[in-house]
């Protein structure tokens, strides 16, 4: 490998590493720390469920990118054939599944939730009120649960990229 390709490679396993840290450590201190301290310290449905929503747009935005950059680098190392930096069919598959799960929370799933929402907290009749909000809670709970599946899946995709670099280096199989 010339000097020149394995700086090139160093790059981009830099950012694909900072990349899927973004993913998941963002997902886990926005389930771990976020949204309990924001319902312990707003103490309210209303100002705490807008201001959540209002966060998981901007991890949604983050998220956009580390795709990008994660299908750009897996991209690269495909290309240059290094045997050091292979590219598994099941990290493509992880990442195509993480990708997929993404795109239909980002463009689907947290768009309407955030609709029906507003809507919820628009509404004055009790009645209204308590049937919008019970049309939100059945889009949020698996909205949250792909969440989730999006967090497990790139914590795979952690261990196998770990498994690989330990294997490349001479550590265990």
């Amino acid at each position: 490998m010339s000097r020149r390709s394995n700086w090139w490679l160093t790059c981009v396993l830099s950012l694909e590493w900072l990349a899927l840290g973004l993913w998941v450590g963002g997902l886990i201190v926005l389930i771990g720390a976020v949204i309990p301290a924001v319902f312990n310290t707003f103490g309210g449905q209303n100002s705490g469920g807008l201001f959540l929503t209002r966060t998981f747009e901007g991890y949604n935005r983050l998220v956009m990118g580390a795709m990008a950059v994660l299908a750009l680098a897996l991209g690269y190392r495909w290309w240059s054939g290094e045997p050091a930096t292979q590219v598994s069919r099941g990290e493509v598959v992880v990442l195509a599944l993480m990708g997929f799960i993404a795109g239909l929370i980002i463009v689907v799933l947290h768009p309407r939730a955030a609709a029906l929402q507003a809507d919820a907290f628009a509404l004055t009749d009790e009645q209204a009120r308590k049937a919008a909000f019970e049309a939100f809670f059945r889009l949020h709970m698996p909205l949250r649960s792909l969440y989730v599946v999006n967090m497990v899946l790139g914590m795979v995709l952690i261990v196998m990229k770990a498994k690989r670099s330990l294997c490349m280096g001479g550590g265990p199989a």
